[in-house]
């Protein structure tokens, strides 16, 4: 069974495995957890995805920083792994790009192949914001788009929205700073003339023009679009690692991004006790058993204000953790010397400040946030919303299931540090409780739990959630008080994710979209989920006797 407790709610890919270990498919999702989760809970799957689910046996997954990033590192996954079952489910096509030739007087159009002649911008996965970008581009830089330079002027040079290199009447010089111009918004630096089309909307809309208005509103937005460029996709000619690192309690935890060509292809995590030149000693193994690319990407905390490459020891970087750890590293002479021996020619050691390589950096740091650190944030985090001593490393959740009073069942799930602990699941058939009531049978399942715990003198959890509103909850806390269970206990009432505690009449002020609300949701959900798994199978087991 997968582990749905450790899927994140960003937006990224997520990738099945079968027994062998084999990758068999590979999705994009706006919502991670709630994309996984669907493949489990759903009933109503066709059958190539029931299929599908039947063989995954692990899913693995990386975060990017918005939806089109996922789609754009979707379609890299698929075309490099080839899984078996995206073959038939989904067509990993290429995505156009716009294009900047390198003719004596440029050309800007679209191209759906990369080429190394001119300049590439994207890739774009939506077709109207490539094309509104494109409009917006060439009618205010006023750059030619035929294919070949005719001898006489065209439309959109009687228009106004060509400067008419072919007239021969248009200085090389000129044509070049507008040239500039449009490279300049294309790679993302797009505020500037989005203010200026702001201005210009304005003024339409006052004169109720508001066709006009509407337009420059969409070409606004696509200009915006700009800013969701694609970290996972850039246009380079060789390849690259992406190595990221955090320091905390001791231990080092370290995220590698493999990136083929320009696309982010993989990802491995490693972590491990902290010691000095950890990352040389690091990069040594890794690169031992790994192919050796041509430029190594490294993070740094030193004041560097532009990025630089590192190719000999006389421009060594001193890696300083950036996390706000004491320690030091030192990329030296011999490792450079050692990766380039394994790469067969000069290995580029690089330090971005900026960029699309500090942002591939970040991009880093967030899934080493994600895959190491997130349970433990969570529990920290709703811990100091109940305002407990400690956190609740330990927490157990009750939900009650059943069909109109019939096949009457419980659910207790634990989690422990954040995650599902499912060696400590337990499930009950109610006994004392004739018909529906969620109030008796609460205090049925919470009565026999905490009396086995307590005969058996084994500890209790750190934290207790009751499915259901105040009155669940009383019924919980008069069995706990007879027993002498101190434990904290809160009940969640599914509606609008209201907390409760004993002995307030309102609910909690937490939000439910707040991170400890989220963790008492996702611990609530699969309660729910394993109590209704329970109650089918009764009735299942019913009809078929």
């Amino acid at each position: 069974m997968i582990d749905l407790s450790v899927i994140p709610t960003s937006s990224g890919c997520y990738i099945y495995r079968d027994k062998e270990d084999e990758i068999i498919y590979i999705g994009k999702a706006k919502n991670l957890k709630k994309r996984v989760s669907s493949y489990f809970q759903k009933r109503d799957l066709d059958p190539k995805t029931r299929l599908l689910v039947k063989h995954i046996d692990s899913v693995d997954f990386i975060v990017t920083a918005n939806e089109v990033e996922a789609l754009i590192l979707e379609n890299t996954l698929i075309k490099k792994h080839n899984p078996k079952y995206n073959i038939d489910l989904k067509d990993s096509k290429s995505y156009a790009f716009i294009h900047i030739s390198g003719d004596e007087f440029p050309r800007i159009g679209i191209l759906r192949r990369a080429t190394t002649q001119g300049k590439l911008y994207g890739p774009f996965v939506s077709a109207h914001d490539r094309d509104e970008i494109l409009d917006v581009v060439k009618r205010t830089f006023k750059l030619r788009s035929c294919r070949n330079m005719p001898k006489r002027p065209c439309l959109r040079y009687h228009i106004g929205n060509c400067m008419a290199p072919c007239t021969g009447n248009v200085p090389k010089e000129e044509y070049k700073k507008a040239i500039d111009k449009a490279d300049f918004v294309l790679r993302g630096n797009s505020a500037e003339l989005a203010e200026k089309l702001r201005k210009e909307m304005e003024e339409y809309a006052k004169k109720q023009e508001f066709e006009i208005a509407k337009d420059l509103r969409d070409q606004i937005y696509s200009l915006e679009y700009l800013n969701n460029r694609q970290h996972v996709a850039r246009q380079i000619n060789h390849d690259e690692d992406v190595v990221n690192y955090i320091i905390r309690d001791d231990k080092i935890y370290i995220m590698v991004f493999n990136v083929v060509k320009g696309s982010l292809v993989g990802k491995e995590e490693f972590s491990f006790r902290y010691h000095q030149n950890f990352l040389e000693e690091f990069l040594v193994r890794y690169y031992s058993g790994h192919e050796t690319p041509s430029e190594i990407i490294l993070p740094d905390a030193s004041e560097i204000q532009e990025e630089e490459a590192y190719t000999s020891a006389d421009d060594v970087v001193r890696e300083k953790p950036s996390k706000g750890e004491n320690g030091s590293e030192i990329i030296s002479q011999s490792l450079i010397d050692f990766l380039s021996q394994r790469h067969g020619k000069a290995v580029k050691i690089t330090v971005p400040k900026r960029g699309d390589k500090k942002d591939l950096l970040l991009l880093a740091e967030k899934n080493i946030e994600i895959a190491f650190f997130s349970a433990t944030s969570k529990v920290e985090e709703l811990g100091k919303r109940l305002m407990l001593p400690e956190p609740p490393r330990v927490i157990e959740c009750f939900d009650i299931s059943h069909l109109s009073g019939t096949h009457t069942v419980a659910s207790m799930v634990q989690f422990r540090d954040g995650k599902a602990d499912k060696s400590n699941y337990r499930r009950f058939k109610i006994k004392t409780v004739e018909g529906i009531d969620d109030f008796a049978s609460i205090a049925e399942v919470v009565n026999r739990r905490y009396t086995r715990l307590l005969e058996e003198e084994k500890p209790l959890p750190d934290l207790i959630v009751i499915d259901g509103g105040k009155g669940q909850l009383s019924s919980a806390v008069a069995v706990l008080k007879k027993l002498g269970v101190k434990t904290p206990v809160i009940s969640l009432a599914e509606r609008e994710e209201e907390i409760f505690v004993p002995g307030l009449s309102d609910p909690l002020p937490i939000k439910k979209n707040e991170k400890a609300s989220l963790y008492l949701q996702e611990i609530r959900d699969e309660a729910h989920r394993f109590a209704i798994t329970f109650n089918r199978q009764l009735r299942e087991k019913a009809l078929t006797d």
